[in-house]
Protein backbone atom coordinates (compact mmCIF):
# COMPACT_ATOMS: atom_id res chain seq x y z
CA UNK A 1 0.00 0.00 0.00
CA UNK A 2 1.34 3.43 -0.95
CA UNK A 3 1.84 5.81 1.99
CA UNK A 4 2.18 9.57 1.65
CA UNK A 5 3.13 12.07 4.35
CA UNK A 6 2.18 15.70 3.90
CA UNK A 7 4.27 18.12 5.95
CA UNK A 8 3.00 21.68 6.20
CA UNK A 9 2.94 24.62 8.53
CA UNK A 10 0.22 24.84 11.17
CA UNK A 11 -2.27 27.06 9.27
CA UNK A 12 -2.94 29.27 12.28
CA UNK A 13 0.77 30.21 12.45
CA UNK A 14 1.09 31.44 8.86
CA UNK A 15 1.70 35.16 8.27
CA UNK A 16 -1.01 35.74 5.66
CA UNK A 17 0.14 39.34 5.15
CA UNK A 18 3.33 38.03 3.50
CA UNK A 19 3.25 39.19 -0.16
CA UNK A 20 4.79 35.85 -1.24
CA UNK A 21 1.45 34.20 -0.43
CA UNK A 22 -1.68 34.49 -2.56
CA UNK A 23 -4.03 37.30 -1.50
CA UNK A 24 -7.09 36.22 0.45
CA UNK A 25 -5.46 33.09 1.82
CA UNK A 26 -6.35 32.22 5.43
CA UNK A 27 -6.24 29.31 7.88
CA UNK A 28 -9.76 28.12 7.00
CA UNK A 29 -8.86 27.90 3.30
CA UNK A 30 -5.68 26.00 4.11
CA UNK A 31 -7.56 23.51 6.32
CA UNK A 32 -10.15 23.04 3.56
CA UNK A 33 -7.36 22.46 1.03
CA UNK A 34 -5.70 19.91 3.29
CA UNK A 35 -9.02 18.06 3.52
CA UNK A 36 -9.35 18.06 -0.28
CA UNK A 37 -5.78 16.83 -0.65
CA UNK A 38 -6.37 14.05 1.88
CA UNK A 39 -9.53 12.98 0.04
CA UNK A 40 -7.66 12.85 -3.28
CA UNK A 41 -4.96 10.70 -1.69
CA UNK A 42 -7.63 8.31 -0.37
CA UNK A 43 -9.33 8.24 -3.81
CA UNK A 44 -6.08 6.84 -5.23
CA UNK A 45 -6.20 4.07 -2.63
CA UNK A 46 -3.22 5.47 -0.75
CA UNK A 47 -2.78 6.02 2.97
CA UNK A 48 -2.13 9.67 3.75
CA UNK A 49 -0.94 11.29 6.95
CA UNK A 50 -0.73 14.99 7.72
CA UNK A 51 2.02 16.49 9.85
CA UNK A 52 1.52 20.21 10.49
CA UNK A 53 4.42 21.92 12.22
CA UNK A 54 5.04 25.30 13.83
CA UNK A 55 7.44 27.58 11.94
CA UNK A 56 10.33 27.15 14.37
CA UNK A 57 13.01 24.63 15.26
CA UNK A 58 10.59 22.81 17.55
CA UNK A 59 8.59 21.81 14.52
CA UNK A 60 11.34 19.62 13.10
CA UNK A 61 10.76 16.94 15.74
CA UNK A 62 7.22 16.24 14.47
CA UNK A 63 8.12 14.99 10.97
CA UNK A 64 11.11 13.10 12.38
CA UNK A 65 8.79 11.31 14.83
CA UNK A 66 6.18 10.64 12.12
CA UNK A 67 8.80 9.27 9.73
CA UNK A 68 10.10 6.95 12.45
CA UNK A 69 6.59 5.55 12.97
CA UNK A 70 5.94 4.38 9.38
CA UNK A 71 7.59 3.91 6.01
CA UNK A 72 6.44 6.47 3.45
CA UNK A 73 6.76 6.18 -0.30
CA UNK A 74 6.64 9.94 -0.69
CA UNK A 75 6.85 12.97 1.57
CA UNK A 76 5.16 16.09 0.20
CA UNK A 77 6.37 19.37 1.66
CA UNK A 78 3.80 22.13 1.47
CA UNK A 79 4.19 25.39 -0.40
CA UNK A 80 3.59 27.32 2.83
CA UNK A 81 6.96 26.11 4.05
CA UNK A 82 8.64 26.66 0.71
CA UNK A 83 7.32 29.95 -0.66
CA UNK A 84 7.79 32.72 1.91
CA UNK A 85 11.45 33.83 1.78
CA UNK A 86 11.56 34.27 5.54
CA UNK A 87 10.69 30.57 5.89
CA UNK A 88 13.73 29.38 3.93
CA UNK A 89 15.65 28.13 6.98
CA UNK A 90 12.76 26.05 8.36
CA UNK A 91 12.11 24.71 4.84
CA UNK A 92 15.73 23.59 4.53
CA UNK A 93 15.58 21.99 7.98
CA UNK A 94 12.44 20.05 7.02
CA UNK A 95 13.98 18.84 3.75
CA UNK A 96 17.13 17.71 5.54
CA UNK A 97 15.15 16.04 8.34
CA UNK A 98 13.09 14.11 5.78
CA UNK A 99 16.20 13.16 3.83
CA UNK A 100 17.90 11.86 6.99
CA UNK A 101 14.87 10.13 8.57
CA UNK A 102 13.48 8.60 5.38
CA UNK A 103 16.27 8.17 2.82
CA UNK A 104 14.17 5.71 0.81
CA UNK A 105 11.25 8.13 0.42
CA UNK A 106 10.91 10.45 -2.52
CA UNK A 107 10.31 14.12 -1.76
CA UNK A 108 7.75 16.20 -3.61
CA UNK A 109 6.48 19.76 -3.36
CA UNK A 110 2.95 20.99 -3.82
CA UNK A 111 1.75 24.39 -4.98
CA UNK A 112 -1.32 24.31 -2.69
CA UNK A 113 -2.78 21.72 -0.31
CA UNK A 114 -5.35 20.56 -2.87
CA UNK A 115 -2.66 19.27 -5.23
CA UNK A 116 -0.78 17.17 -2.65
CA UNK A 117 -1.93 13.91 -4.29
CA UNK A 118 -0.73 15.13 -7.70
CA UNK A 119 2.64 16.12 -6.23
CA UNK A 120 3.05 12.66 -4.68
CA UNK A 121 1.78 11.03 -7.87
CA UNK A 122 4.68 12.47 -9.81
CA UNK A 123 7.06 10.33 -7.73
CA UNK A 124 5.07 7.29 -6.54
Amino acid sequence: MTRVLFVGQVPETVDYSDPALPPGLNADKIHAGINVGAAKIAERGWVGDVCNIPPDDGGIAAPEKQLASATYDCVVIGAGLRLPPKGLLIFEKVVNAVHKAAPGSTIAFNARPEDTADAAGRWV
